[in-house]
């Protein structure tokens, strides 16, 4: 069984026990969260639209994180111009426990 779930302005597919990286969350490690804006699930049929309008998927936050640092370097040939930036992107980890359909 898995779902398709929207959050952060991306699309996740997961199934029970996934463990994914979402957009920060408003959340402390250890707190229960749900996901009500799911797209798709599927358990042996696919359900779409007002079929899952009710569906939720609840997970739990396993930390609060910041990626890799991205460096960002701008530079412009013959006029001495370079510009260094560094970015690191915070996130949620969170393990999938149960779908709600």
């Amino acid at each position: 069984m898995y779902a398709i779930i929207a959050t952060g302005g991306k699309q996740y597919k997961v199934s029970e026990g996934d463990v994914i990286k979402v957009e920060k969350l408003n959340a402390e490690a250890g707190d229960t969260v749900t996901f009500d804006k799911v797209l798709v699930v599927s358990d042996g049929s696919l359900k779409v639209g007002s079929e899952v309008a009710g569906a939720s998927v609840s997970a739990k936050v396993m930390k609060q994180d910041k990626a890799k640092k991205v460096i960002v370097y701008k530079y412009k040939p013959k006029s001495g111009y370079h510009k260094k930036n560094g970015h690191r992107q915070a996130y949620t980890q969170v393990k999938i426990e149960k779908i709600n359909a």
